[in-house]
């Protein structure tokens, strides 16, 4: 047992120090951004410090919570390795952005901005937890605001996309919390823990019996599926971020949806590693649903934000492609593509979230020509666009990638096969996007026209009307912060795989 307080603890108590005085009347605007910065640095400290080479759990605190009767010790365990500490970048930077994309007025904002925090909060805890317990209770602490945030401050259908998602994630967490149930009471009486490090050294140890992996795998298949939108399990995510908030968007889809990918690393596969190996013809054709079924899907989309969803419903196939693998430079790539994807995909909801607020529209018939009007939307939208199709250069690429080798490395090729189809489905939809929006025919409410006003003394002049640009600093920031960190990971991916691939080299039964 490590009873020192772990630096991590920083990451955790910033956002909560937020809300707390957010509660107190602090500005909420400010006091969130100031939290989510200091993090933001923080995390970027702890992955400089982290020593990679040798892999593992570092930054490590295991002190005692509490013990429930008839229920093995929970134990209040952090740890991060370079697995996690990606994740926790991710987390930090993507919450910098929502917040600072968020209106500076905005109805009820001190409970707007705890929501996002708690989000924040939540994804954090998630990733650095090294028990079960709080492993699960942290993300759950990040759901419950991503239902309020759609529910209150949605657009339309906010009701329906909100009880909807409410639901399948509900059941998702409810089968995933049935799935580790029965893999810690599947260990003998002696043996069983929350520890994630304890429990997966006796179970590589003591493997569950065939029988008893083949039971409790696909049942947290299941509930991790149905968490990240594996098909067939997508349907409540495009409709929940087209109805969202730009910023909770940001975070469920650039973060939250990480959670599920993680614990298949760190727990489904490792511990019940027979069970994946009975079911991998099943999951790699669920993921081809993924590939082929949401990227047709999303090319028929007129709308920017349900085809945004769809197109990150697409991408988790790519994701789960790479774990499925289970060898170094498969998981790798996953790693790395999870914060490729991350970035790229809070880019999207961001961006998206700018052009229906300012233009009044999302539907690609009623847009057009914008890219006269708002060129430094254009910009930002096109090099987001450029990172979700995988373009040399940007983060997506180098972790898809390395996805496509390690699937012929497995013996994966028709899958592999399927994944490049894949990126040419995203290149037509993400380019008909860019050509419908900014350079398709402008409509009339756009374009200049002469008008008569009182304070011209009447004489005519040329009026604008309709969308502006994201013209100041504060606006161009996060979006610019975003993609600077993708051409950042896009053209030196070595910073991220030296500290990725040791660690995942030490997993189980990794090839």
């Amino acid at each position: 047992m490590n009873s020192t307080l772990s630096p991590l603890l920083g990451l955790l108590f910033a956002p909560l120090a937020a809300i707390i005085l957010i509660i107190f009347k602090a500005p909420a605007r400010r006091t969130a951004g100031i939290a989510t910065a200091f993090n933001l640095v923080f995390s970027v400290a702890l992955i400089a410090f982290y020593p990679a080479a040798q892999g593992g759990y570092y930054y490590v605190m295991d002190l005692a919570w509490t013990t429930l009767p008839g229920l093995p010790p929970i134990r209040f365990h952090l740890g991060a390795d370079g697995i996690s500490l990606p994740l926790l970048f991710l987390t930090a930077i993507v919450s910098f952005a929502a917040i600072a994309i968020s209106p500076a007025t905005i109805r009820r904002s001190s409970e707007y901005y705890c929501y996002l925090l708690l989000m924040s909060l939540g994804a954090m805890g998630a990733f650095m937890s090294l028990d079960l317990f709080f492993f699960y209770i942290f993300h759950e602490f990040a759901l419950i605001p991503t239902f309020l945030l759609i529910g209150i401050w949605g657009s339309q259908n906010r009701q329906f996309a909100s009880f909807q998602v409410t639901i399948y994630l509900m059941a998702g967490s409810l089968i995933l919390l049935a799935g580790l149930v029965a893999l810690v009471m599947a260990v003998p009486a002696e043996a069983r823990t929350f520890d994630i490090v304890a429990l997966q050294g006796y179970i590589t140890n003591h493997p569950l019996s065939p029988t008893v992996q083949n039971e409790i795998f696909p049942i947290v298949l299941i509930g991790f599926g149905i968490l990240v939108g594996l098909f067939p399990f997508h349907s409540w995510a495009p409709p929940g971020y087209a109805s969202a908030p730009p910023a909770a968007a940001m975070l469920h889809a650039g973060i939250l949806k990480k959670f599920a990918l993680y614990g298949m690393i760190r727990i489904a596969i490792p511990m019940l590693h027979q069970g994946f190996e009975t079911f991998l013809p099943i999951l790699t054709l669920l993921l081809l649903g993924n590939f082929l079924y949401a990227g047709f899907i999303t090319v028929a989309q007129k709308e920017l934000p349900t085809m945004i969803g769809f197109s990150s419903i697409m991408h988790m196939g790519y994701l789960f492609l790479g774990i499925a693998c289970w060898n170094v430079l498969g998981v790798s790539g996953a790693v790395v593509l999870m914060v490729g994807h991350g970035l790229s995909a809070a880019l999207l909801f961001g961006l998206s979230g700018e052009i229906t607020q300012r233009s009044g529209e999302n539907r690609f018939n009623e847009l057009g020509g914008l890219a006269q009007r708002a060129p430094v939307l254009a910009i930002l939208f096109t090099f987001a666009s450029m990172a979700s199709m995988g373009v040399p250069g940007l983060a997506n690429f180098a972790g898809e990638v390395m996805v496509f080798f390690g699937s012929y490395s497995s013996f994966l090729i028709i899958y592999a096969v399927a994944a490049v189809f894949g990126t040419v489905i995203t290149a037509i939809f993400q380019l008909r996007a860019i050509k419908a929006i900014f350079y398709g025919p402008m409509e009339a409410r756009y374009e200049p026209h002469r008008v008569t006003t009182p304070s011209t003394a009447g004489e005519e002049v040329i009026e604008l009307p309709g969308m502006t640009d994201v013209a100041t600093l504060a606006e161009n920031a996060p979006y610019v912060l975003l993609i600077v960190a993708s051409l950042i990971i896009g053209f030196m991916p070595f910073l991220l795989i030296h500290i990725v691939q040791p660690s995942v080299s030490l997993l189980p039964f990794m090839k």
